[in-house]
């Protein structure tokens, strides 16, 4: 059977829209990995939340997701920078906040007030909490 050739160029676009959608991983972006650390906490992911966190800082991880099941969680105005990776560390600095609702009161906890602490564990970033 053969292929009209207008489809060649179609799928060739296609596939290129589907990789440069995928962006950056956490695998290979410091930031990245904060920021989807972030999210699994208050998608209250405990798989994915392990997987972004480094060794030493995934029973914490853990103990702060706990603290977070009984409450509704949201990420507000939220995004991640790096501030210079260097080897297998990199600092990150966090804007926007977290804000978890307790019935009719709000705890807001402001993402921007700490650095934290990304690690290379594995050949992929993870976040290793404050520095």
């Amino acid at each position: 059977m053969k292929r009209p050739h207008f489809l060649i160029p179609i799928m060739i676009l296609l596939a290129t829209g589907l990789l440069a959608a995928c962006g950056k991983s956490s695998a290979s972006d410091p930031a990245k990995a904060v920021e989807d650390y972030w999210q699994a906490l208050v998608a209250k992911d405990s798989a994915r939340l392990s997987s972004l966190s480094c060794a030493a800082y995934e029973s914490t991880a853990l103990t702060t997701l706990e603290s977070f099941q009984s409450v509704d969680v949201a990420l507000n105005d939220f995004a991640c920078a790096a501030a210079d990776p260097s080897g297998d560390s990199s600092a990150v600095t966090c804007a926007g906040n977290i804000v978890a609702s307790y019935g009719s009161e709000d705890l807001v906890i402001d993402l921007s007030e700490r650095t934290y602490s990304a690690v290379k564990e594995g050949g992929d970033w993870r976040m290793c909490g404050e520095q």
